[in-house]
């Protein structure tokens, strides 16, 4: 029997926004339980997808599957999450976060089940695809059990930590998920997967979060709106997704799904202008307070991809496993997690510009510290600058969420449409960062072996050399001179391209940095320019106001 049945809430209990859940004084050990299951619903939605992410290579093999197929099981997370987001909010409003939660819960757990019985890469999408959508309700179900164990005046912090921990699923699946992989090969990460997944249903159904106000919400016109709209961001989260693999200009689906994309996007908009009731607020989307928040988060989440993209993708490209990287993840978990906690300490109302800000700065300097790495680079090297990526990864989250609700605080219309744009920044961003970057350092990855392959001839003594040394590595299992001088201008060719890859790295840290600079400064711009307003906004009140002692004549 639920014991909030009956009660009735105080005034200070009462949901803050609707669709969210009541909040009634605990006593400290329910504080320390929401807590708990709050932090563990968080990771659940996202260590799933962090551990496919992390072992793609591996489950490529296992699968029997090609590079652009694989790209399709982060592809199918993405973009069923992002869709989600378009009915979440409403769906909770009408029937509660509660119910929609348990019912994908259990659909992700016997999708994966399922999965463990049929070893294909179909079923691997669409147990992708449920963890997307069930991803969606447990990023807001974590942050509503966390507010839960914080008492009123620290419901910031609250706001932080429930936000933030999800963001440290991909540097746990990256430290125990060969450790999986050992236990049952590929299995083994499905199997953890399904634990999860049943553990966190188990801890939602046992402690379950107090109910919050309920309103028909729901409109005939806006499923239609919701199968338009999720169908033009999931050919866009495709074309993110697979453009770099397929390559931009040579695959023809990839124009057609842009083009079909905008289109879909554009008239989902479209009806949603002409509505009385719409389910997002296209005149709040277009205004300049959603286009910067917009603009803000995907380019701080561009600047963050560079752990995955660029420090990993480096180390990757010099053969280094998971293994030999471990020492590395956990000082990138160790600095998300102190971001988290700096945050959640220190956030201030007053001045939320000013964590962006020093996000930015040690994210650049982390990028900068990185761009004069060589083949003799090892994970020891990048202790330092990876800390300081993975700090400023999460020390703007809270920030920046903060900055948005105040506007929704304001109008309580304007939820959904804050609720689906940021979670679209975030996850868009991410594709966006991993698009550019990865594209960046293809183009110039072949520009500098290009450069280098130039300047190999046999003419040069050295070059020679270098072609006779590699090759005399097989005198003792290859006999034939010309076959053995074959050998070494290929091993001199993977020098080439290794070193061509370490300039491209470079290349893309340099940019990372830049990235975060003009962010920063833009940011900081804005922010004077609001200080400065509100500035003259006081003074004019304090002139105007005969009782200030100034004189109003």
């Amino acid at each position: 029997m639920d014991r909030y049945a009956s009660r009735e809430w105080l005034p200070h209990e009462k949901p803050s926004l609707p669709g969210s859940p009541s909040t009634p004084l605990h006593s400290n050990p329910m504080r320390f339980a929401y807590g708990a299951v709050g932090l563990l619903v968080a990771i659940t939605g996202g260590l799933g997808n962090a551990l496919v992410t992390a072992n793609l290579q591996f489950l490529q093999g296992a699968l029997g599957a090609t590079t652009a197929e694989m790209a399709w099981l982060p592809a199918a997370y993405v973009m069923t999450n992002v869709s989600m987001n378009l009915l979440l909010v409403k769906f909770r409003q009408e029937f509660g976060l509660r119910a929609f939660t348990e019912v994908f819960l259990l659909l992700y757990a016997l999708v994966t089940f399922a999965h463990l019985f049929v070893n294909d890469l179909n079923s691997a999408i669409a147990v992708r695809a449920a963890h997307g959508m069930v991803g969606a309700a447990l990023s807001s179900l974590g942050l509503y059990y966390m507010i839960q164990a914080f008492p009123a005046k620290w419901r910031m912090k609250a706001l932080v930590l429930g936000l933030g921990a999800s963001q440290l699923a991909l540097p746990l699946a990256r430290i125990f998920s060969e450790d999986l992989l050992q236990i049952a090969e590929w299995r083994g990460l499905y199997l953890f997967e399904l634990g999860l997944a049943m553990t966190a249903l188990g801890c939602v159904l046992m402690l379950k979060l107090p109910p919050g106000d309920r309103f028909k919400t729901f409109e005939p016109l806006d499923f239609l709106t919701f199968a338009i709209m999720s169908g033009g961001v999931a050919l866009l989260c495709a074309v993110l997704s697979l453009g770099r693999i397929d390559w931009w200009l040579e695959a023809p689906w990839i124009g057609i799904a842009l083009a079909a994309s905008i289109a879909l996007i554009v008239a989902g908009l479209a009806i949603e202008h002409n509505r009385s009731n719409p389910l997002l607020m296209t005149r709040w989307l277009g205004s300049g307070v959603a286009i910067r928040m917009t603009l803000a988060v995907i380019l701080i989440r561009m600047v963050t991809s560079e752990q995955s993209t660029g420090a990993v993708g480096f180390l990757q490209a010099l053969n280094m496993s998971n293994e030999q990287m471990r020492s590395l993840y956990y000082v990138m978990l160790l600095g998300a997690v102190s971001g988290l906690a700096a945050s959640a300490l220190t956030i201030n109302p007053q001045h939320l510009f000013m964590p962006l800000i020093v996000s930015l700065v040690l994210m650049a300097t982390g990028s900068f510290m990185d761009c004069s790495s060589s083949n003799l680079t090892r994970p020891e090297q990048m202790y330092l600058s990876q800390f300081l990526l993975a700090f400023g990864g999460t020390f703007f989250l809270g920030p920046t969420m903060v900055l948005g609700t105040r506007n929704v605080m304001t109008n309580p219309r304007n939820l959904v449409s804050f609720s689906v744009l940021f979670g679209i920044c975030n996850n868009l961003g991410g594709l966006i960062g991993s698009a550019l970057l990865g594209t960046f350092q293809i183009v110039r990855e072949k520009f500098h072996s290009s450069v280098i392959v130039e300047q190999l001839t046999t003419l040069n003594p050295l070059v020679l050399s270098r072609v006779q040394s590699g090759g005399a590595a097989y005198s003792g299992i290859i006999f034939d001179p010309s076959l053995r001088t074959n050998v070494g201008t290929r091993v001199l060719s993977a020098a080439a391209t290794r070193e061509a890859n370490i300039l491209a790295y470079n290349d893309v840290f340099i940019l990372i940095g830049s990235i975060a600079i003009l962010t920063m400064i833009w940011i900081f711009i804005r922010s004077l320019v609001l200080w400065n307003a509100n500035r003259a906004s006081i003074d004019g009140a304090r002139t105007s106001d005969p009782r200030s002692g100034a004189s109003t004549q």
